[in-house]
């Protein structure tokens, strides 16, 4: 009886290892998402690679944008406007199988009409899924402006 409470103690401490270090590598993987996505954006680079093939961006004020490619175009549009200097911070991450959420804040210089340039922050919800090559992708990406905490 002993040997099999020791068993049992055992598989659970390795189990409980086990899924710690799942949701260490989703969170590592997708802060380095979010550099190669800031890395991209502020080159004026293409950032739709990083997104599934039926992602949608849900933007604040704006329509649901779906699909990769449109997701690309709304994104390169952003940069064409001015848009730089984004920074992504992940708060929270939590995975669950094949996806995850991460809670997470930005900063970002937005031109205005007069030419002028405006530091903005704000905080998103990006709903990530692993493909079945193993690497996460945006895959619902929504956010808002105004302080995160």
């Amino acid at each position: 009886m002993r040997l099999v409470k020791s068993f049992a103690f055992a598989a659970v401490l390795l189990l409980s290892s086990a899924l710690s270090a799942a949701a260490q590598s989703a969170r590592e993987d997708i802060e380095a998402a979010l550099t190669k996505f800031t890395d991209a954006f502020n080159s004026g680079n293409a950032v739709g690679q990083l997104y599934t093939e039926d992602a949608a961006v849900l933007p604040p004020d704006g329509k649901r944008v779906d699909g990769r490619k449109a997701v690309e175009e709304f994104w390169q549009g952003a940069i064409k406007g001015g848009m730089k200097n984004l920074t992504l911070k992940a708060l929270e991450v939590e995975e669950s199988a094949n996806l995850a959420y991460e809670v997470g804040a930005f900063t970002l210089d937005v031109p205005s009409k007069d030419g002028a340039v405006s530091a903005v922050a704000g905080k998103y919800i990006v709903v990530w899924k692993k493909g079945d090559d193993g690497t996460w992708r945006l895959h619902r990406d929504i956010w808002n402006f105004g302080a995160a905490q």
